[in-house]
């Protein structure tokens, strides 16, 4: 198996503070943390600054391969398009000075099409690079139609742009019920990171949600061979903790942290 690089998603410890986290993460042993912008403006409404983050960045030494999210792009049209596009602005340049080299852009929830949504994703990629980031195109299991790696991919490859890239999932490969195997359609330029996670055979996969995923290897999933097939694309970055449990929120944020990171590298080393 590929060696890959180890990271937090702030997700996973959310009830404590940006610079808690970041603390956290580079104690428990990870090299990188992926940062939420609703943390970050918290953070600044709070009378902190960013260059306290940069700050406690480079203090650590974590990198941030990416930060969550941009939405609204996709399936917006006129004035609500330059609306969501100034959001996705404001956000681009946070994301630049932590550091960021991904912005992971988000799908619509309903039903969109896939010509506009690849016109307006070509648009995005130009407007991040111009502040030195490259959004990424997310697919999310429950969604209505961008639910898989599949779907994902024919945007990106509509985008016709030489920088698309997708977030992989394997909750999200799961839960849209598309093909674990399609992984082996991207090369390893175009991943920009994997989140990592497990899920549970019960309930049903048709409704689960973020809260129902569990550490890797606590659930029924094939990571094996989902580390394989990402292994194969020639990927050798981050593999990224992403929960959203309760149950892991309520816990001391340096536990959950440590005890994540060894479930992944079990997985992924075992």
């Amino acid at each position: 198996m590929a060696a890959f690089r180890y990271c937090l998603n702030s997700s996973t410890i959310r009830p404590a503070p940006i610079l808690q986290k970041i603390a956290v993460a580079a104690e428990a042993g990870y090299e990188g943390i992926e940062l939420w912008h609703d943390d970050i403006d918290k953070h600044l409404a709070g009378g902190g600054k960013l260059a306290d983050i940069q700050q406690a960045l480079q203090e650590t030494g974590l990198a941030v391969p990416t930060t969550i999210y941009v939405k609204g792009w996709f399936e917006t049209a006129g004035r609500e398009h330059e609306q969501a596009l100034a959001e996705c602005r404001r956000r681009f340049e946070q994301a630049a000075a932590v550091g960021a080299r991904h912005v992971i852009a988000g799908p619509p929830l309903g039903k969109a099409d896939v010509e506009q949504g690849a016109k307006n994703y070509r648009e995005l990629l130009e407007i991040g690079l111009a502040y030195g980031v490259r959004p990424a195109m997310e697919f999310l299991g429950f969604v209505e139609q961008y639910n898989t790696i599949e779907s994902a991919l024919e945007v990106m490859r509509k985008s016709g742009h030489p920088e698309a890239t997708i977030v992989l999932d394997p909750f999200h490969v799961f839960r849209g019920g598309g093909s674990m195997e399609a992984i082996s359609q991207l090369r390893a330029g175009q991943v920009a990171i994997s989140h990592f996670n497990d899920t549970p055979a019960v309930p049903p996969r048709e409704i689960q949600h973020d809260k129902d995923r569990v550490l890797p290897g606590d659930g029924h999933l094939d990571l094996a061979r989902y580390l394989s097939l990402l292994s194969g694309t020639g990927y050798r970055g981050f593999l990224s903790l992403e929960l959203f449990s309760e149950s892991l929120w309520s816990c001391p944020p340096r536990e959950v942290a440590r005890i994540g990171l060894e479930k992944m590298r079990a997985v992924a080393e075992g």
